[in-house]
């Protein structure tokens, strides 16, 4: 595991998060985590010793008041934070990804992933990526796919590097965590059926993404996307009442001190709203599943610079907290 960064001020906005926590060589439990860096053991508070954070999210309603007023209570027993380990803050039977939701990124993407046997000019390209991203945009069509749950991990813990992926690269996202569940839900009442929000850094080895010996079937998700690890999460989930606008937030990461990735979510063709909709159209979205809202640009492969052994990444989204993950090559 690696060292987490020391916090500057406030973990995070508002009054209380979420979070998995355990104790050295003890199990993990669900804790509220206080701003100035103080938890409270939710199974003792809610007297459920088997209780998860995902539990909590399946009874989002009830329990959001009595976060609240556990947040406010002063004479609650609290524990520093430092003593503890910080997990991925939920545990999601289901993980909707999506792709070219940042228009800057759509370009960059396009222009650097130049499929076998395209050699047109790069500015042709772009023109071309920029009229496929406006008619997606008129279309109201977000690109969601599926990913897996077991390739999440804590956002301190480091992420191992397969020995096949050649071109392993960073995303950093902005993820919704559903509270309630959400199939075939308008747009206009969508984000009624969202928790709150947390950090992902949806990691891609670029090399796999397309399928070399059969290009005609598109893009592999499984092999480039889900290797164990891939997917830093947390540290925190703030609810959605901290965060007053979703669509006005700095997406931000530094690959060993440098900035990579620095965009607000501004910059999203698709809303949080539009995309929980969207993905709930076809699928039943259940408490604690995640939705990724896509990456913005500024990532590997347009910088020319992919993930190695011994890089550090600093991921940050404004009122959501801070992640620092250490890549580590795999060993033969």
């Amino acid at each position: 595991m690696f060292v987490k960064p020391e916090p500057a001020s406030a973990l995070f906005a508002g009054p209380f998060a979420l979070a998995t926590l355990s104790a050295p060589d003890g199990p993990a439990f669900p804790a509220l985590v206080t701003p100035d860096a103080r938890v409270l053991d939710l199974r003792a508070a809610f007297e459920r010793p088997e209780l998860t954070v995902r539990a909590v999210l399946e009874d989002w309603a009830a329990a959001l008041p009595r976060l609240r007023a556990l947040a406010g209570d002063d004479g609650q027993d609290r524990e520093r934070l430092d003593g503890f380990r910080v997990h991925a803050p939920v545990e999601p039977r289901q993980v909707f990804q999506s792709g070219a939701n940042y228009r800057r990124h759509v370009i960059d993407l396009h222009v650097a992933h130049r499929a076998p046997g395209d050699d047109r000019p790069d500015d042709v390209r772009r023109a071309e990526a920029a009229e496929i991203m406006d008619r997606r945009a008129a279309e109201d069509l977000p690109y969601v796919f599926i990913g897996l749950p077991s390739a999440i991990t804590g956002p301190y813990d480091d992420v191992v590097l397969p020995a096949w992926a050649e071109k392993p690269d960073w995303e950093l996202e902005l993820a919704v965590v559903i509270g309630r569940p959400a199939h075939r839900v308008p747009v206009e009442e969508a984000l009624e059926h969202v928790a709150g929000y947390t950090i992902a850094n949806d990691l891609t080895d670029r090399t796999t993404v397309f399928r070399r010996d059969m290009p005609q079937i598109g893009t592999d998700w499984l092999r480039s996307k889900n290797a164990p690890g891939f997917t830093p999460l947390g540290p925190w989930i703030v609810p959605a009442e901290s965060i007053a606008d979703p669509g006005d937030l700095r997406v931000t990461l530094k690959l060993n001190g440098e900035t990579m990735q620095d965009e607000s979510t501004k910059d999203m063709i698709f809303d949080v709203a539009r995309m929980v909709s969207y993905a709930s159209q076809t699928a039943r979205l259940l408490p604690g599943d995640l939705v990724l809202t896509g990456s913005p640009s500024g990532n590997g492969m347009h910088w020319g610079r992919l993930l190695r052994d011994g890089d550090v990444m600093d991921g940050t989204v404004t009122g959501l907290g801070a992640q620092r993950t250490r890549c580590v090559a795999e060993t033969p």
